[in-house]
């Protein structure tokens, strides 16, 4: 492991684990150049050996390392520490199924991808966490209002009536925005899961449903009587931008 910058400054620490050393250097280059301090691990005991808890702010796993997987390290970091974690996969890799439903993940981003992104993602997750450095930015111009809540479209985040971000991951907020933007019309299952690019013959219900469950606790007033947030038997779901 090698860290680039001293992991005891006010700057967030970022662990880089994947097996490719050139995408650990790029990718250490990229947090450095962005404010960050980072430590490369090549693999899953490379990452423990940083200590428990581990040192770090952020946890950033590539799912297919050599030999073993980075789902495996995803899972002990959620059940034992209370560590964001963004995911890196190539595409195929049913990661909506995957992170969404089995480790709780924060974030993912599919190789290749644009720098800018990656660096925007991890500042959003670390400011979900409350990290001093990762402070919200000024609100956008884009915005979509519903009930007391407002989704910040160039930001990607959720704002309650007091102008507090609710914590979104990002298939929960992926699949508010695409409501959204469609709103007053019954969308299908099968459309919800294409735009979030999960597998549409595998995982329609269960995806759908767990997605549903969770941003009706971040979003209604009452989750179990959604006025935003509805469902329409056999047929999908609709949301409301104004109460009904």
């Amino acid at each position: 492991m090698q860290a680039t910058r001293p992991v005891n400054g006010s700057e967030p620490v970022i662990a880089i684990v994947d097996d490719d050393p050139q995408v650990r250097d790029t990718l250490s280059a990229l947090m450095h150049d962005s404010g960050f301090a980072a430590v490369t691990c090549a693999d899953i005991d490379a990452f423990h050996a940083l200590g428990d808890p581990p040192p770090v702010d952020l946890a950033l796993i590539d799912l297919r390392l050599r030999g073993e997987s980075g789902l495996t390290l995803a899972i002990h970091l959620r059940e034992r520490h209370e560590i964001p974690i963004v995911m890196l996969t190539g595409v195929g890799d049913e990661i909506d199924k995957i992170i969404g439903l089995e480790t709780g993940a924060d974030d993912y981003l599919i190789k290749p991808f644009n720098p800018r992104e990656l660096v925007a993602r991890i500042r959003a997750v670390l400011r979900r966490y409350g990290h001093a450095s990762a402070r919200a930015s000024a609100p956008g111009k884009r915005q979509i209002a519903f009930g007391e809540k407002r989704i910040d479209l160039d930001a990607r985040r959720l704002m309650d009536g007091a102008g507090e971000e609710v914590p979104l991951t990002n298939a929960e907020y992926r699949l508010l925005e695409f409501l959204a933007r469609n709103p007053e019309r019954v969308v299908p299952r099968e459309e919800l899961l294409e735009a979030l690019g999960a597998d549409t013959q595998r995982y329609v219900d269960r995806t759908v449903d767990v997605l549903i469950l969770r941003l009706r606790r971040k979003i209604e007033p009452v989750p179990a009587k959604p006025v935003h947030l509805q469902t329409r038997r056999a047929r999908g779901y609709v949301f409301h931008l104004g109460a009904e």
